[in-house]
C-alpha cells in the first residue's frame, strides 16, 4: 500500500527490514544498544560488527530517543537505533515515549539529510505494545511530520507479520481517507 502526503510517499509492506534499499533503517533497539532479538538481532546479524562497534562508542540511548550509526553491510548506509518503551499498562507514559521515539527518528533523518527511511513496528515485539495502539501512534506521528516541511521523500513501514501489516493498512486507509 502507498499514500503520498505533500512530497512524501508512505509505503507499507510485509517482509524483512534488512533487505530495504533506503538511506536509513530503524532498529528497534534496547537502551544499552547491546543487540538483542527480533529486528535488533536481524539488523546486527545482517549489518555485521561495524554496527556494534559504533553502538559501543555511543554507549546507550534513553527510552523515547534515537541515535544514528553506520549501516555496516546493510543496503542502508545508516541505522537509526530507536529505543521504544516496554508496555506496562498504557498509562505509564508509554504513548508519549513511543511518539517521542518516532519523532526522534524523523528528526535524526532530517538532520542527516536522509531522503528514505524504513521503520519496523517499534515496541510491538518483545516489548509487548499492543499493535493497534502502537500503529496508531506510529502512523499519526509520521503523518503529522510529513504535513510540514520535510526533506524525507519516502517512508516505508516494514511489518513482520500479515496481521501487523493488515492493522497498519486499515489504520492508514482510515487516517488518509478524504471526503
Amino acid at each position: 500500500m502507498q499514500v503520498t502526503i505533500h512530497t512524501t510517499a508512505i509505503f507499507l509492506c510485509q517482509g524483512d527490514i534488512t533487505a530495504q534499499c533506503v538511506d536509513a533503517m530503524v532498529n528497534a533497539a534496547n537502551a544499552r544498544l547491546a543487540g538483542g532479538g527480533g529486528v535488533d538481532g536481524a539488523i546486527h546479524r545482517a549489518g555485521g560488527p561495524a554496527i556494534m562497534d559504533a553502538c559501543k562508542k555511543i554507549g546507550g540511548c534513553p527510552t523515547g530517543s534515537a541515535v544514528i550509526t553506520t549501516g555496516g553491510n546493510l543496503p542502508a548506509p545508516h541505522v537509526i537505533h530507536a529505543v521504544g518503551p516496554v508496555y506496562r499498562n498504557g498509562s505509564s507514559g508509554e504513548p508519549e515515549l513511543l511518539k517521542s521515539v518516532y519523532k526522534s527518528c524523523l528528526n535524526l533523518a532530517e538532520k542527516n539529510h536522509i531522503k528514505s527511511i524504513a521503520f519496523p513496528s517499534i515496541s510491538t515485539g518483545a516489548y509487548g505494545y499492543p499493535i493497534a495502539e502502537a500503529a496508531h501512534i506510529a502512523l499519526s506521528t509520521v503523518l503529522e511530520h510529513v504535513t510540514g516541511s520535510t526533506g524525507i521523500e519516502r517512508i516505508v513501514f516494514v511489518l513482520f507479520s500479515s496481521p501487523d501489516f493488515e492493522c497498519y493498512q486499515s489504520l492508514l486507509e482510515k487516517m488518509t481517507k478524504h471526503g
